[in-house]
């Protein structure tokens, strides 16, 4: 029944017709396939050879339905751990019990719904009972709107009014080479109430804030404290109550931080419908899968600040993500004079430099259209317009005097110890190495035969000499488009996949020389496969070690956290590069070992960044393992050479802005291009 239920999944991903009631389905098998998985190894009556079979069929099934989300990545969602179940799902999931011979339990009345696509009725809106009492505490806390009227929100008519603007600033950051970063003041104290003490950059953005300032992209690199500089950013700038939307993977963390920096205030945590919030805390956190319950009463709160952390998840405006953060920013911004509004990332710049465009509205620097006030009324000062030869320096100049603060651990914070990335290939031998290099060799015909196809049938007349790049690339992108329907052979993600599941084993093993020998070891994964491999060979030589999933709780998931920053014998950290990539301070460690590749160099250098942090005092090596022989060194270099992007756009570097392609097609375009290349 789940096998069949999948090849419908997969089916109508296909043919990219994912209607909501795709979209159910997708949720249920995947929990149904995680609770079968959970019942076969649970199961001791079970014959080895039964367990075998089952979990095979089991992963095979968990592999399509990862083909299909990787295709249309809307559907990620409802796997987190605190994704919705919404009445129908409840009703399908019991239906297939049902008709499997299965006894659920009874059914119960569901509090919350599934994320609804664009299509869909918007999605239901709650109030928590603390919220609504705090409403009905007027007139001692009630909002006081009357004052934001008067304050101009779109530019006057001036001599810039009728140029197009946007792209003009936009490209500025690739032209310019000045550094990009906001001039701030010197603080008067890096002393805290407390006996904490701030690093001197961390001190200049808070006492920016404490000046007036109200609008900060901080763009410090990873590691550099942003959490801290934000709350006591909030507390200088007295902009309570505070909005702090984050990941969901962060937030326990956000509450803790906000407890050490700002003891005073208190901080509420929003899960799920908020029923066990604090309706008159001063900073309210929120992660974006639950922020679409909760815009209504939130931006009817009298918010004076909002912080939005990994802010680059935003980026895309058409996602509901964005939406709802740049609605609630809107919101704060007519109804405030001055709000605070700050955007933390370490990687404001994922793959392109439009990538700012979401970040700039949300501070409100630039509408839809066209730069607002402030910022015009900076553009304005500088008597330039986009003809003359001056003005992408200048505008740069300007944007970022409106709050862009970038700071490099090697400028600011010379007590934090270099980092590298050291290399380590390993040979994939016996059975599995070679289906796999067998399976790239496939991959790789196929993709030759395709371009020879597309050569032969041209009709365009086009002729080039050697091999047709133009061509190459567009074989590419068919590929990677179509490469779910596929009946034979490996597409780029189940090859990848395989890989790291062969690697595995490798890599646990040098963690675990890496622990018996330098002590505690940090491990990051992409797949639930690995880590389970990994963890098994660190049981199996008796070394403790401490799990951090995406489908752990919060709770659980901080618990083993703890444990591997306090416990001494706890000496490897098993994390999952998605859920432990951001947001955790794992220090105490000095080494990271990468067991498998990422997408994106931003997501690299976030997970080492959990370890190459303030507090770090001895240097820092990320031991990168990758299949010799494979596709995996071309993705290694692929994702060095895309390093270059935001050093160029942020850091004033001269290093070429690349392209934005997508990794996995540019990996296609390198094995095509090989593959000719060998035959010619």
């Amino acid at each position: 029944m789940l096998a069949r239920a999948v090849r419908e999944i997969e089916a109508a991903v296909e043919r990219s017709n994912v209607q909501p009631s795709v979209r159910t389905k997708f949720q249920v098998v995947a929990l149904l396939v995680r609770e079968e998985r959970a019942r076969v190894n649970g199961d001791t009556k079970a014959t080895d050879a039964y367990r075998a079979t089952q979990l095979r069929r089991l992963d095979g099934l968990a592999t399509i339905l990862a083909k299909s989300a990787a295709l249309e990545p809307s559907l990620l969602i409802l796997l987190a751990e605190d994704a919705v179940i919404s009445e129908a799902a409840a009703a399908l999931k019991r239906e297939m019990q049902l008709a499997a011979g299965e006894e659920p339990p009874e059914p119960v009345e569901p509090t919350v719904i599934e994320p609804q696509s664009a299509a869909a009725p918007p999605p239901r809106q709650v109030v928590p009972q603390s919220v609504v009492s705090r409403q009905l505490a007027n007139p001692f806390l009630a909002p006081d709107f009357s004052a934001a009227s008067s304050v101009p929100r779109q530019p006057q008519a001036r001599r810039l009014s009728g140029w197009e603007l946007i792209n003009p600033l936009l490209k500025s950051f690739e032209y310019a080479a000045a550094s990009a970063s906001k001039s701030l003041p010197e603080p008067a104290s890096l002393q805290l109430p407390g006996g904490r003490e701030l690093m001197p950059h961390q001190a200049q953005l808070v006492a920016s804030a404490a000046e007036g300032h109200r609008t900060f992209l901080l763009a410090d690199e990873p590691g550099l404290g942003k959490t801290a500089q934000a709350l006591l950013a909030a507390q200088a700038a007295n902009a309570y109550p505070l909005l702090v939307v984050v990941p969901s993977v962060v937030k326990t963390n956000w509450a803790r931080e906000a407890g050490i920096w700002t003891p005073k205030r208190v901080a509420t945590v929003i899960q799920g419908d908020g029923d066990t919030i604090d309706g008159f805390a001063d900073i309210v956190i929120v992660n974006y899968e639950v922020l679409d319950r909760h815009v209504g009463w939130l931006g009817d709160l009298g918010m004076r600040g909002m912080v939005v952390d990994e802010a680059h998840f935003i980026k895309n405006k058409k996602s509901q993500r964005s939406r709802n953060v740049l609605q609630l920013a809107e919101r704060i911004q007519s109804r405030t004079v001055r709000p605070l509004l700050m955007a933390l990332t370490g990687t404001p710049l994922i793959n392109d430099i439009d990538d700012f465009r979401a970040i700039w509205q949300y501070l409100g620097w630039i509408d839809e259209k066209a730069p607002r006030a402030e910022l015009m009324a900076k553009l304005d000062e500088t008597d330039l317009t986009p003809a003359d030869p001056g003005f992408y320096a200048s505008a740069r100049s300007c944007v970022i005097d409106m709050g862009i603060v970038r700071r490099r651990k090697v400028d600011v914070a010379a007590d934090i110890p270099a980092r590298r990335i050291a290399d380590l290939p390993v040979e994939l031998d016996g059975a599995a190495g070679r289906s796999i290099r067998a399976a790239e060799r496939e991959l790789a015909e196929r993709l030759v035969k395709r371009y020879e196809t597309a050569l032969q049938t041209r009709t365009s007349g086009v002729t080039v000499e050697g091999i047709d790049h133009d061509l190459v690339r567009a074989v590419a992108g068919w590929e990677r488009t179509e490469q779910a329907k596929a009946k034979t052979g490996d597409n780029i993600f189940s090859l990848v996949r395989r890989i790291g599941e062969a690697k595995a084993g490798l890599a646990a093993d040098y963690a675990a020389q890496l622990a018996h020998n330098v002590g505690k070891v940090v491990f990051f994964a992409r797949h639930i496969e690995v880590m389970d491999t990994a963890e098994a060979l660190f049981a199996e030589r008796g070394i403790r070690y401490a799990s951090i999933r995406g489908d752990q709780t919060p709770k659980k998931r901080q618990t083993n956290i703890d444990a591997f920053v306090n416990d001494p014998e706890v000496s490897i950290a098993v994390c999952s590069l998605l859920t432990a990539g951001v947001g955790l301070n794992l220090q105490v460690a000095s080494n990271v070992v990468l067991a498998e590749l990422s997408w994106t160099n931003a997501e690299q250098t976030q997970a080492i960044d959990r370890v190459h942090r303030i507090g770090q005092e001895e240097p820092v090596t990320a031991w990168r393992i990758i299949a010799a022989q494979t596709i995996d060194t071309r993705i290694a270099d692929l994702i060095d050479a895309k390093a270059g992007l935001a050093a160029r756009a942020l850091d004033g570097s001269d290093e070429e802005v690349t392209s934005s392609a997508d990794l996995q097609l540019e990996a296609l375009v390198t094995l095509l291009t090989n593959a000719l290349e060998s035959a010619g």
